[in-house]
Parts: structure tokens; C-alpha cells; sequence
């Protein structure tokens, strides 16, 4: 474990990823906090706003308590706000809202809600911030967001094969499609910190195939690389069929079993990494209470596919797998994006 204690490299660091949000003194600037949120990411939260002089105030709202079942971990929709109609109000009316909570709003089913209101929401991920310094969004990043967002948005198809095995076709039409470049300065937009993420969100009954998972790729949910061969099969959108004889398949199925609803198998989202600065070997370097695994999720030529909660397929559920894997071929309309897991 990292000692938890200040450093000034850290307070430049969030200060950085705010001036690229491009927060100005005129705007409503809330801190969106819960219970169990890290203390030393919130109080470097407040020196980084602090330093650029920026008002704002924070909203600390209780971490639910947990309900039999599955453990819920990096899952991106918290239910932080559930309930807490006043919070989600004030978070509507605000122009800036710094996301400090455990999971996150990306799939949060208040983050529709606050986006019309014209907020911009800055996730910034539960991790370590000697982490988050390291990957301090790169400006150019926005140009490679944009130019995949395109090509993801005009595809027809999308096609991803591997050696292993792997053999997935998913329809691209309709997909909602974002590109994560780690900072946001559009109003009504979400973005996460870390960043370096394309990930689309396909209409019901889009994805059918089989993913082949082998020994280093990576369950972040468990936050733990694969150890042996895991297969999923999909058919239309859901994973009909998780294979293998290993620990890793034995932990997939009890954990998606545990949910007890069919929305747990379904697709959430399918993508890629391509942020240079991510460390494919992270994950052995910091104590599973550091790190949310955001960073593993944008190393470059990655597959990432996730089961879970789809709003643009009507899908909420709390379960949530994000599965990154490395060596495929992606293509869209059949133009490779990643060749053998390196971006083209």
C-alpha cells in the first residue's frame, strides 16, 4: 500500500484535468461524495479547485448499504443517489460535477437526469492519485476520441477474431457510441479520469458470437488477470454459456447466477483502449482497495467487451463485467482498427 498522505504533484495533477474542463469562476462547481469515498481524493479535489480559485461546495450523501447478494465492484452505475431526489436537483442545476462517488455515474439512473440539465460530469475514477498523476489526460487524445467515435458511428458492422478463438460480430447501427478522453467541457457530457476509451452501446439483439478468453487477459470486475481458458457464448446480446473448467469460469458463472435476472448476462458495451500511457501490467503493481482498474480498461489495442447495464437497450441491472482482451483483430465494416492487439 502507497502511504496515504499529499503530495503537490497530485494537487497539479487534478488541477490539470479541471483547467481541461475548462471550469470558470461564474460557473456552480459541486463535489458529488459518498460516505465511503476516498478521503485523499476528495481533499485533493478541494486543494486543485482551491488553487485555481474556484468556488464550489460538495454534496456528501451516505454510501448505501449493501443488499444480499453479489458484491457490486467498478460496476460504473452507483446508487449513491438513490433516493436522494434533493441531491439529484442540485446536481441538475449545477454546471460542473466532480464525480468522487465509489462506482460512478456513468450508468447511474439519475445521470440522464443531471446531463439535460446541461451539467458536465468529470468522473474521476477510484483509484490511487499516484495513479490517476501518471495518467493525466494527453490533449491529443481528444483528436483520437473523436476520429474512432467517427468510425464507430458509420460503421455497419463490427467484427473481432482472435487466435485463440474468438469470433464476435456485432450490428453497429444505432449503437451509441462514445469516446472517453478522460476530461469533458461540453455541457451535458460524462467523461472519466483515467481516459483513453471507445465504447459503444448496441441496440437489443446486436451481438452474437464467441469470445475466447486465455491466461493475461483480464477480469477487472474481480480485479484479477485470467489464469486459464474461459469461453463465452453470446446470442443476441446475451451470454448464453460460460465455459471452462478453471477457477475463472467457475467464479464467472456463480457470480452471474448470484444476480438472478437475465439483464446480469446481457451486453452492456463493446470498445477499445488507445491511451499509450496505460500499463497492461497495473494491476500486479497496487492492493485491490487502490485501484478501480479504469486504467486497464484504456491500454491501447485492448478488447473490451462488458456485461450489464445498456440504457440504450433498456437494461439496468447491478451486475457488471468489464473484460478486457488482448491479441484481437477489430474491424469495422471490415477495415481493421486492431491488428493482433495493436492499434492500426
Amino acid at each position: 500500500m502507497l502511504v496515504d498522505r499529499i503530495e503537490s504533484e497530485w494537487i497539479d495533477a487534478f488541477a490539470q484535468v479541471f483547467s481541461l474542463c475548462k471550469m470558470r469562476r461564474n460557473e456552480t462547481i459541486v463535489i458529488l461524495a459518498e460516505s465511503q469515498s476516498r478521503p485523499l481524493n476528495i481533499h485533493l479535489a478541494e486543494l486543485a479547485l482551491g488553487q485555481l480559485k474556484l468556488p464550489f461546495y460538495k454534496i456528501t450523501v451516505p454510501t448505501p448499504p449493501h443488499p444480499a447478494g453479489p458484491i457490486v465492484r467498478s460496476s460504473g452505475a452507483s446508487q449513491a443517489l438513490d433516493g436522494q431526489e434533493a441531491a439529484v436537483r442540485a446536481l441538475s442545476e449545477a454546471d460542473v460535477v466532480i464525480d468522487l462517488t465509489l462506482e460512478g455515474l456513468m450508468h447511474a439512473t439519475q445521470t440522464p437526469a443531471i446531463l439535460k440539465g446541461g451539467a458536465r460530469i468529470q468522473n474521476i475514477s477510484n483509484e490511487h492519485p499516484e495513479a490517476l498523476a501518471r495518467l493525466i489526460p494527453d490533449p491529443a487524445l481528444k483528436d483520437a476520441a473523436k476520429e474512432a467515435v467517427g468510425r464507430c458511428r458509420a460503421a455497419k458492422t463490427m467484427t473481432v477474431r482472435s487466435e485463440a478463438g474468438t469470433d464476435l460480430s456485432v450490428a453497429m447501427e444505432g449503437a451509441a457510441t462514445v469516446g472517453v478522453r478522460g476530461w469533458t467541457d461540453r455541457p451535458g457530457t460524462l467523461a472519466h479520469w483515467p481516459g483513453g476509451i471507445i465504447v459503444s452501446f448496441p441496440k437489443g439483439g446486436s451481438v452474437n458470437g464467441r469470445l475466447q478468453y486465455q491466461a493475461g487477459d483480464m477480469n477487472l470486475t474481480f480485479k484479477r488477470y485470467f489464469e486459464g481458458d474461459v469461453g463465452l457464448v453470446l446470442q443476441e446480446d446475451y451470454v448464453t454459456a460460460v465455459e471452462g473448467a478453471g477457477v475463472d469460469a467457475r467464479l464467472m458463472r456463480d457470480y452471474l447466477a448470484g444476480f438472478g435476472e437475465p439483464a446480469a448476462y446481457a451486453t452492456s458495451h463493446v470498445g477499445w483502449g488507445f491511451n499509450p500511457a496505460a500499463r497492461y501490467e497495473a494491476l500486479t503493481m497496487y492492493d485491490k482497495r487502490d485501484t478501480n482498474c479504469t486504467e486497464l480498461r484504456a491500454v491501447a489495442g485492448n478488447f473490451l467487451y462488458s456485461t450489464g447495464a445498456n440504457e440504450f437497450a433498456g437494461r439496468f441491472t447491478r451486475g457488471h463485467f468489464d473484460l478486457p482482451m488482448m491479441g484481437c483483430d477489430i474491424a469495422l465494416d471490415g477495415e481493421l482498427v486492431v491488428k493482433g492487439g495493436a492499434l492500426v
